[in-house]
C-alpha cells in the first residue's frame, strides 16, 4: 500500500494570478480534434497560445495539421524503428485517425497486437491494454522540460498509464477528467453501479464502453490504485458531480488537490445570429419549426437514442407540431424513427462555424442520454440562444437548471416530447429560455474563463520558478 495523502482541497476556481512568465505545456489527449475532450484540449491550446505560452499538445491520433500538435507513437524501441514498425504504424495512424476502429484504423491496432504479444494477452484476459513503451519518454522528445503536463482522457489505446508516476514526479501533472474511467476497472460510466467504490469485480456489464473480454475488473481497477498511489496528480473536473464521484473515489484519496473547471465554449463562433438568414444559408425551410440533436461523429452508447426516437414519434404525433423538421447531426441510424416525423441526417460537422449555424437555425436542441459529464453541445446551444430540453444526468443540471432550460428525467420519453411540443408552441418562453441561457453562458461558460482558470492552476502547481519549485 502507498503513502495516504491529506484530503485534497477542493475549489470550484482558482484565485487570478498576477502576470508571471510565459510557461511551457505539454497536454496528453486522444486526438486533437472531433469528441468533447478534444474540443477541450484544442480549446485550451489555442487560449494558452493568445496568451503568450508555448503548448505542445501528445496525441493518439492526429488529424490536423498543427506543428504543435505530435503524434505519439506506441512504440519507439531501437527494435521496432529499425524493423519498420515505427513507420509503418506512424503512417496508418494518420491515415486511419478519423475511423480508428475501422479501415486503416482497425489495421493499425491489429499490427500493433500481432507485434506486442503482451498486448494481445490483456486484451483477451480482460485486462486493460497499457503496453505503450514510448509513453514513458515523452518528455525527452521535447526540446525542453515543460513547465506542467497536462492530460485529458488517456485511455483510447495510446499511453501506458503507469508512466504517469514517472512524468509527475518529473514535472507537475494536472488531469482533467472527461468520464469515470480513471475510478473504475474498465467503464466510462458505471450507469447506477457502484462497485467501483470497493474495487470493482463482479461488473454487471462488460460491453461499457471501453468494453473488455473477460471480467479482470478487479485487478484492473487495483492496477489503477497502485498507480495513482505512486503519482503526484493534481485533479480537474469539469462538473460537480465528477468531482464528487472522484472524492469517493481511490483517487481522491490519493490526489493532490481537486477542483472544478466547467467546460466553456467560445462566444465568438457560438453566438445568436439571425435564424431566417442562417436557415436560406442551410438551405432549410424558413417557417417550419426545427428540432436539432447531435448523435456523436462515430456513435456512443453514452446516447440515449431509444428515449430519443420516443420523443421524435410524440411530437410528430401532434397535430400541433406535426410539420416539425428534426435534424440530427452525427449518425444515421439516430433519426431512423416511425410516424410522420420529418428527419434529416446532416453528418458531423468538423467546422465549429458551420456547426453553430445548424445551432442558431433551430427552435429548439434536444439531447438525450444515458450518462454525461458536461456536454459541449449543450453550452453550445445556449451560447448561440437556442433553448434546451435535455436529460438530468451526470452534470447536465449543472449546465441548465429548469431555469436556463429544460431537465427531463432519463429514459422519459413522453415528458421529453411535452418539454419539447411546449417550446415548439409558445414562443415568448422560447425566447425567455434563449435570453437566460446566453447569460448563463456568457457569466459561467465561455472559453475565456475556462482557460483563465487553467492557466492560474497551472501557475499554482509549478511554483514561481516553473516544474513545482516552490522557491527562485
Amino acid at each position: 500500500m502507498g503513502r495516504r495523502r491529506p484530503k485534497p482541497r477542493t475549489a470550484v476556481a482558482v484565485q487570478p494570478a498576477p502576470p508571471q512568465r510565459p510557461l511551457t505545456i505539454v497536454q496528453i489527449g486522444t486526438a486533437d480534434h472531433g469528441g468533447g475532450a478534444a474540443a477541450v484540449a484544442s480549446g485550451l491550446m489555442k487560449g494558452s497560445e493568445r496568451r503568450g505560452h508555448r503548448v505542445w499538445h501528445l496525441v493518439g491520433r492526429k488529424h490536423t495539421g498543427n506543428p504543435n500538435v505530435r503524434l505519439l507513437p506506441d512504440d519507439d524501441r531501437w527494435l521496432f524503428r529499425a524493423g519498420g514498425y515505427l513507420a509503418a504504424q506512424t503512417l496508418l495512424k494518420h491515415l486511419g485517425a478519423r475511423w480508428p476502429n475501422r479501415g486503416l484504423g482497425l489495421a493499425g491496432r491489429t499490427l500493433r497486437l500481432l507485434t506486442h504479444p503482451r498486448a494481445l494477452r490483456a486484451k483477451l484476459d480482460g485486462a486493460e491494454d497499457f503496453e505503450f513503451p514510448a509513453s514513458a519518454g515523452l518528455l525527452d522528445q521535447l526540446p525542453a522540460v515543460p513547465d506542467v503536463v497536462h492530460g485529458h482522457n488517456l485511455q483510447g489505446g495510446y499511453f501506458d498509464l503507469r508512466a504517469l508516476a514517472s512524468i509527475s514526479a518529473r514535472v507537475p501533472t494536472v488531469l482533467t477528467l472527461h468520464d469515470m474511467w480513471l475510478l473504475t476497472g474498465h467503464c466510462a460510466h458505471s450507469l447506477g453501479c457502484e462497485r467501483w467504490t470497493i474495487g470493482c469485480g463482479a461488473c454487471p456489464d462488460l460491453a461499457l464502453d471501453p468494453p473488455i473480454r473477460r471480467d479482470a475488473t478487479a485487478a484492473n481497477w487495483q492496477r489503477k490504485r497502485d498507480i495513482i498511489e505512486r503519482s503526484r496528480l493534481h485533479i480537474v473536473t469539469p462538473s460537480a458531480w465528477l468531482r464528487d464521484k472522484v472524492e469517493a473515489s481511490m483517487l481522491g484519496r490519493h490526489a493532490m488537490s481537486v477542483r472544478v473547471i466547467p467546460n466553456g465554449v467560445d462566444t465568438g463562433v457560438f453566438r445568436p445570429a439571425d435564424r431566417v438568414a442562417v436557415r436560406r444559408q442551410l438551405g432549410l425551410p424558413v417557417s417550419e419549426p426545427i428540432v436539432l440533436l447531435t448523435t456523436g461523429s462515430l456513435g456512443s452508447m453514452w446516447k440515449d437514442d431509444r428515449t430519443l426516437r420516443e420523443a421524435m414519434e410524440h411530437v410528430a404525433a401532434q397535430p400541433a407540431t406535426r410539420d416539425v423538421r428534426f435534424i440530427a447531426v452525427g449518425r444515421d441510424s439516430a433519426v431512423a424513427v416511425r410516424g410522420r416525423a420529418i428527419t434529416q441526417a446532416i453528418p458531423y460537422q468538423h467546422d465549429p462555424q458551420m456547426m453553430a449555424k445548424y445551432y442558431q437555425a433551430a427552435d429548439v436542441y434536444l439531447h438525450a442520454a444515458r450518462a454525461d459529464t458536461a456536454p459541449l453541445a449543450i453550452l453550445e446551444a445556449m451560447a448561440c440562444g437556442t433553448p434546451v430540453v435535455a436529460t438530468d444526468v451526470g452534470g447536465i443540471p449543472e449546465q441548465i437548471n429548469g431555469v436556463t432550460g429544460v431537465l427531463v428525467p432519463r429514459g422519459a420519453g413522453a415528458e421529453m416530447s411535452r418539454a419539447v411540443i411546449g417550446l415548439l408552441t409558445d414562443r415568448e418562453r422560447r425566447q425567455v429560455l434563449a435570453s437566460l441561457a446566453l447569460k448563463a453562458v456568457r457569466a459561467s461558460f465561455t472559453l475565456e474563463r475556462q482557460v483563465d482558470a487553467y492557466i492560474d492552476t497551472y501557475y499554482e502547481v509549478a511554483g514561481p520558478c516553473g516544474h513545482g519549485s516552490k522557491r527562485c
